[in-house]
C-alpha cells in the first residue's frame, strides 16, 4: 500500500498514527492541517484548497491525515487504504481538551507556523462534540460506497489502535540490518 488515508474526529489521534505509520511503511507524511491552514488560522479559498488536495494525492505516495469532508470524496479516490479512527465521545474529547491545555499557545508540528493550539469553543462544540451525529454518518456513508475500491480499517478502541500500530513493520535504521 502505497496511498493511505488516516480520518477520524478530533482527538482520535489521526496526527499520532500518521506520524507512527509514515516510517514503519517507509511512506511520507502529509498532515492536511498543515496544508490547510494559513498563519493566524486562515483557511484558504474553495478552489485554492481543491487544487492543493489534488496535487498532494497526485503523489505516488503518502500517509495522509486529517478530515475535510468536501475532499473527503477525491482522496478515497486515490487512496488505496483508509484508516479510520472512530472511536467513543468519551475518548476522543478528553483528548482534544488536554491537547489544548498542554500546548496553548505553542504551535503543535502537524500545523503549520503562525497556527498556534487556541481555546476555540467553536471546533470544541460544533466540530468535535457533534462529530457523532454530524460529520460520522456522512464519513460512513463515503466509505460505505468506497469499500469495493479502497480497504478500509476501522478502529473502534485505544487498544485496537495500538494493536494496530504493534502489527506494522519495524523499518530499521539504515546499517542496522
Amino acid at each position: 500500500m502505497q496511498r493511505i488515508l488516516v480520518i477520524g474526529c478530533g482527538g482520535a489521534g489521526k496526527s499520532t498514527l500518521a506520524r507512527e505509520m509514515g516510517p514503519r511503511l517507509d511512506l511520507p507524511v502529509i498532515h492536511l492541517d498543515k496544508e490547510f491552514w494559513r498563519a493566524g488560522w486562515v483557511e484558504p479559498e474553495p478552489a485554492v484548497w481543491r487544487a492543493q488536495v489534488e496535487a498532494l494525492i497526485a503523489r505516488e505516495a503518502w500517509v495522509m491525515d486529517g478530515n475535510y469532508s468536501n475532499t473527503l470524496s477525491l482522496r478515497l479516490a486515490r487512496a488505496q487504504a483508509v484508516v479510520w479512527l472512530d472511536l467513543p465521545r468519551h475518548i476522543y474529547f478528553p483528548r482534544v481538551v488536554w491537547r489544548i491545555a498542554k500546548g496553548y499557545g505553542r504551535v503543535r508540528p502537524d500545523h503549520p507556523a503562525g497556527c498556534p493550539e487556541q481555546l476555540d469553543l467553536n471546533f470544541l462544540f460544533k466540530w468535535v462534540w457533534t462529530y457523532p451525529a454530524r460529520s460520522r454518518p456522512k464519513t460512513l456513508a463515503l466509505l460505505e460506497a468506497a469499500r469495493d475500491k479502497v480497504r478500509v480499517i476501522a478502529l473502534k478502541t485505544p487498544r485496537e489502535v495500538r494493536a494496530f500500530v504493534d502489527g506494522l513493520p519495524v523499518t530499521l535504521e539504515p546499517g542496522c540490518r
